[in-house]
């Protein structure tokens, strides 16, 4: 597996990789009873999964990281095994998700990485995740102007908001007013292949802080996005 990570332009120790391999045996394990991933193929799951998560993860700057919806730790986890100087914090709203990522943590003695069991739109509405972090990712979990209400008032200003695509010119073109309304700038999209899959990473920047009105809750991000 190492010349996947290689051939994708990572850089992956001998013990990076036994925590990869450690991180799929336990998914596999736990999918059976928690269904947290329709890819349980070994080299799908590090292809789509692990590669996908931590391609561009050398450009990261060290500080707090947030991410939101983990689902089964991709792409939060993937970067703190590449990125161990990054401190995680990852928001999963499944209760049985939560369980499987702290089993995750646990069993590969992860450091300075933890789960929240909750919702973004109520968390970031409290002071004390409120725009207190560097960067917030998040990866399939709705499109980006939606996403864009959930994320960016978690990041500080100066901070970004990274999002994981496959085509995202459509996103990006609807998101624009989601954009400016929250308090971020466009930065650039990264393309890049991950074996035969387009992929693209969407970087945001915080210009200014996010108006306390947002996000709204309730659903509105989703059925009247900005």
């Amino acid at each position: 597996m190492k010349k996947l990570f290689n051939d994708c332009g990572i850089n992956i120790t001998e013990e990076q990789l036994e925590l990869f391999e450690k991180y799929y045996q336990l998914l596999v394990t736990y999918n059976e009873r928690f269904n947290i991933t329709a890819i349980t193929e070994r080299q799908e799951v590090f292809v789509k999964h692990f590669v996908d998560s931590v391609i561009g993860v050398d450009k990261l700057k060290s500080g707090q990281l947030i991410d939101i919806g983990s689902g089964g730790g991709f792409p939060a986890v993937a970067i703190k095994i590449m990125r161990p100087d990054i401190n995680v914090t990852m928001i999963e709203a499944t209760g049985k998700k939560c369980t499987f990522l702290e089993a995750v943590i646990k069993e590969l003695n992860l450091k300075n990485i933890c789960v929240i069991n909750g919702r973004a739109e109520e968390l970031s509405r409290q002071e004390i995740y409120r725009e207190k972090y560097d960067i917030c990712t998040a990866r399939a979990v709705a499109r980006l102007n939606v996403l864009c209400e959930y994320c960016m008032p978690f990041v500080k200003v100066g901070g970004i908001f990274l999002a994981y695509k496959g085509n995202a010119e459509e996103e990006i073109l609807e998101a624009k007013n989601a954009i400016e309304i929250l308090g971020g700038k466009l930065n650039k999209v990264d393309n890049y292949t991950v074996v035969d899959n387009s992929r693209e990473l969407v970087y945001i920047d915080k210009i200014k802080p996010t108006d306390k009105k947002y996000p709204r809750g309730r659903g509105k991000e989703r059925k009247s996005p900005l």
